[in-house]
């Protein structure tokens, strides 16, 4: 077992049974002309996670971990999208609608496609997601399963939303879970904060948090 220091308390993990979840690094979140944009959010503070997630990655890749990156979209037709989703709030431009990066969250538009930071290699699946949670409605979980899969380092986006989304649904699947602190991000800093003591609380009842300084060290170690 490898250990990381980790809030709160040390996570001991197998690097074998381990993998690495890099939730929704896309365009149309963190570049201007997304769907994150057009709801009025700051882009640059999602794009301060992309340092320390590309650091996770490399140091993962490097002890050969199993590498799953996600994506929130729709199928073209919006088939998929649940009236609900695609009515609420008052932005100008609504899912499905075209705006600057394609339609904004349908698959296969430029804005779907994850940001060139940690884009995926050859061999690392990508599961594209309806909803907020990456196991809803996705083959994450048989995944996991078939490789042995007993614990999981997250970094992504947005850390209130999709990432605590994963993270619960983990939980409950009976996986150990470790957010990279500063490789997940929110439009909103107090949001972040938050976030991330709620995962940690009580003893851990969602997981443990670290920075991305004290995952990449561990991983160095696991990978000698």
């Amino acid at each position: 077992m490898e250990t990381i220091n980790a809030c709160p308390y040390g996570f001991a993990f197998e690097p074998a049974s381990t993998a690495l979840l890099l939730i929704d690094f896309q365009r149309d979140f963190l570049e201007e002309g997304g769907f994150g944009s057009s709801l009025g959010n700051d882009v640059s503070l999602l794009r301060a996670a992309l340092v320390p997630a590309r650091k996770v990655l490399d140091a993962a890749r490097a002890a050969s971990l199993f590498v799953v990156h996600t994506r929130e979209g729709h199928r073209p037709d919006l088939a998929d999208a649940p009236q609900a989703k695609l009515r609420r709030g008052n932005a100008p431009l609504r899912i499905g609608e075209r705006g600057a990066l394609g339609r904004l969250l349908v698959r296969g538009e430029p804005g779907h496609g994850i940001v060139a930071e940690v884009a995926p290699r050859e061999g690392e699946p990508v599961i594209d997601k309806p909803g907020k949670g990456a196991f809803y409605a996705t083959d994450l979980d048989t995944l996991l399963r078939v490789r042995g899969i007993r614990f999981l380092l997250v970094a992504g986006v947005t850390t209130e939303v999709c990432v605590h989304s994963t993270v619960r649904e983990a939980n409950d699947r009976g996986l150990d879970c470790l957010v990279v602190e500063d490789a997940v991000a929110s439009y909103f800093p107090e949001f972040q904060r938050v976030a991330l003591e709620m995962i940690r609380a009580q003893g851990g009842i969602f997981g443990w948090t670290a920075p991305a300084s004290s995952v990449v060290s561990a991983l160095a170690g696991a990978s000698q």
